[in-house]
C-alpha cells in the first residue's frame, strides 16, 4: 500500500482537528464534511479498503465500529448517525486506506448515493 493521505496524518505530517486517538485507530474531522458533523476514523495498521480485510482484522474493524459509537456519544449524536464504508472507487472511495465515515447533524436519504 503506498503512503496514502491518511498515513501522512496519522505520522502527524499533515494537520488534522483530531478527535480522538489511542493505540488502534484516530479520528479527525473531515475536510470536505458532507454532514455538520463528520469525522473519519481511520486504523492506524494500513488496509487499502474492506475487501483487503480478512479474519486476522476482525478485531481491528470491531475496534473502529466501537470507536465512531464512542465519539458519537461523546458528540451527544443523540438524534442518531451514520457510518459509511466505501470500497473501492466505484463505490467513491477516494483514500485508498481503509476508513470509517461517521456523519451526523442532517437527515440522510435512503438509499444512499
Amino acid at each position: 500500500m503506498s503512503d496514502t493521505l491518511f498515513m501522512k496524518i496519522i505520522r502527524r505530517e499533515i494537520p488534522a482537528t483530531i478527535v480522538f486517538e489511542d493505540d488502534l485507530c484516530l479520528a479527525f474531522r473531515d475536510v470536505n464534511p458532507q454532514a455538520p458533523t463528520h469525522i473519519l476514523v481511520v486504523p492506524k495498521q494500513p488496509v487499502a479498503m474492506l475487501s483487503d480485510a480478512n479474519s486476522e482484522h476482525g478485531p481491528l474493524l470491531g475496534h473502529l465500529l466501537l470507536t465512531a459509537n464512542r465519539i458519537a456519544a461523546q458528540l451527544g449524536l443523540k438524534d442518531g448517525y451514520r457510518l459509511v464504508i466505501n470500497n473501492g472507487a466505484a463505490a467513491g472511495q477516494t483514500v485508498f486506506h481503509l476508513h470509517v465515515h461517521l456523519l451526523a447533524g442532517r437527515s440522510f436519504s435512503w438509499p444512499p448515493g
